[in-house]
């Protein structure tokens, strides 16, 4: 039997010497040797589930866990020290320029993302995990390649709360290697969350903070209990209190929709709360409802607002569970981003941000988030409206709501409204957001609207869905492949290339995503193992 350790797979950087230290790099290793099992186990039980939903079978609420439902008594942790007041929250990646914009935003939280708003390049990933233990430290400064200086100036820094990637992602860069010897590609998500907590949670908890994580792409309580483990797991390694970690899960899976209260209750030592991730959700029930008929199709993206019915059940259905337990509820992102070179596109987005987290605080939400430093402001003042000078409103009970298996599943929108522009808006944001996530980029102002990784999948996934159903515009314009590969034909014509661009690279992804026979679960997957994993030229190994 050999010692198991992760393997480096490229050349050792000295840059990236302080992250991937032996020490790290084991640590990952014992994570991988606890839980790498039980996350394939959780990724094969998936798989299965969604067979039996594209064979017909309906999501409904567990019966198996209705005694936890039903059960009154039980609370979750809560929030830990600085996450009391989570009224706007500000995402982004962990690039040194981007996260010191986000920490000098005034924003009360900023959410570090190494998931969808990151190109997971072995850069980024390693780089962020770096930028992340300076900005912890109070050391992070920049200066770009034309001498501008960036420096963290805000005498009251965000809360730090750090996104993962999903049980469903691996990092090809490190290789696990078991005690019989057989090696595979780590999982990203022990990778992500091991470097982070090893580096960061005792000096996170002496600076009066804690080690504190978005989970994302959760899909069920059981998928929930692994994660509240590896916590358990690594608060006895590294020394710290039971409890010591807190989590907020991401409801962004019509799958977890049907199991918010157990989610919260594998994680009741470790939870914090629930966001209602948006535009995954609408992902989401794409993917899983993509073969079930027109019945399940869905208008342009642009008309489905979080008023519609399935999106206000599901969103009133998270603040009522988690108001009863004691956790606290956050909103989604609202996309519109302002554009200093266009008051009249400015004016129109702070107002749309305006009214959009006004509903939500209106509805019960604790706080919600934003993209842009220039939306603080005015996301803070609708909060401020409803709030006061309270943190949160956790005692809003939201009694009044009482939603069902059949408000959550129906979908159809009569006479949904498919336009000639809305193919041609889904073909662009998809062809240029994967250009740009080729080269790094993972969050992406595309037409005044922030982009990511979840609104590229929205946008192919109903281009492969409209195709399938043979809709017809509202102009009359068949929806066919041949079609959609002309408009992005089209759309390449009108974009301006230069040498070292990926544009041809996105189109044969866009392609393979939006017009293949098959349909890609994640888009992203396929891209990162073809362009973004460097080639094996170094190895550098840490026993378990």
């Amino acid at each position: 039997m050999t010692t198991t350790r992760i393997e480096q797979l490229t050349a050792p950087e000295e840059r990236f010497a302080e992250i991937l230290t032996p020490e790290a790099l084991r640590f990952v290793a014992r994570l991988h040797d606890q839980f790498a099992h039980r996350r394939q186990e959780r990724l094969i039980a998936r798989m299965r589930r969604a067979g039996e939903i594209e064979n017909g079978r309906d999501f409904d609420f567990l019966p198996e866990t209705e005694p936890v439902r039903r059960e009154p008594s039980w609370r979750v942790a809560g929030p830990g020290p600085g996450l009391e007041d989570r009224r706007v929250e500000i995402t982004g990646p962990t690039d040194a320029k981007m996260a010191i914009n986000a920490l000098n935003s005034g924003a009360r939280v900023w959410l570090a993302d190494h998931e969808d708003a990151l190109s997971p390049t072995w850069d980024g990933i390693v780089g962020g995990q770096r930028t992340l233990r300076d900005a912890i430290r109070g050391e992070l400064e920049h200066t770009t390649a034309d001498g501008r200086e960036y420096r963290v100036t805000a005498e009251r820094t965000p809360t730090i709360v750090f996104r993962p990637r999903g049980w469903h992602l691996v990092e090809k860069h490190l290789r696990y290697v078991d005690r019989a010897g057989i090696g595979s590609p780590a999982s990203a998500s022990l990778v992500d969350f091991g470097l982070y907590a090893f580096h960061n949670a005792r000096e996170l908890v002496e600076r009066g903070r804690g080690p504190y994580f978005y989970l994302p792409k959760i899909e069920s309580h059981l998928e929930a209990r692994l994660w509240d483990d590896v916590f358990t797991f690594t608060e006895n390694a590294l020394g710290l209190e039971h409890g010591t970690i807190r989590a907020t899960v991401l409801i962004e899976t019509i799958p977890a929709a049907f199991e918010m209260e157990e989610i919260l209750y594998e994680l009741r030592d470790h939870a914090a709360g629930l966001n209602a991730g948006r535009w995954d959700y609408i992902f989401s029930i794409v993917k899983h409802f993509r073969g079930r008929g027109r019945r399940y199709l869905l208008p342009d993206r642009a008309r489905i607002t979080m008023t519609v019915p399935f999106m206000r059940a599901y969103t009133d259905l998270l603040v009522a569970t988690c108001h009863r337990r004691g956790a606290q509820a956050i909103g989604g992102m609202s996309a519109f981003i302002p554009n200093r070179r266009r008051p009249e596109v400015t004016e129109r987005a702070l107002a749309q941000v305006a009214a959009d987290k006004r509903r939500e605080a209106e509805a019960g939400f604790d706080g919600s988030w934003v993209a842009h430093p220039d939306l603080v402001e005015v996301a803070t003042a609708e909060f401020d409206a409803v709030l006061g000078d309270r943190p949160n409103q956790l005692d809003r009970m939201r009694d009044d709501v009482a939603v069902t298996a059949a408000q959550l599943l129906d979908v159809h929108i009569d006479d949904p409204l498919i336009t000639d522009a809305g193919v041609r808006t889904n073909v662009s944001v998809a062809l240029r957001y994967l250009e740009a996530w080729l080269r790094g980029t993972g969050a992406v102002a595309i037409d005044d609207l922030m982009e990511d990784a979840a609104t590229a999948e929205i946008s192919r996934s109903q281009l492969w869905q409209w195709i399938r159903n043979g809709v017809r515009t509202e102009e009359g314009t068949p929806v066919t492949r041949a079609h959609v590969d002309a408009v992005a034909a089209a759309v390449l014509a009108e974009l301006p290339r230069h040498a070292d661009d990926r544009y041809d690279a996105a189109l044969a992804l866009f392609r393979e995503g939006a017009l293949g026979e098959a349909f890609p679960e994640f888009l992203t997957v396929p891209a990162y193992a073809q362009h973004l994993v460097e080639q094996p030229v170094g190895r550098l190994a840490a026993a378990g």
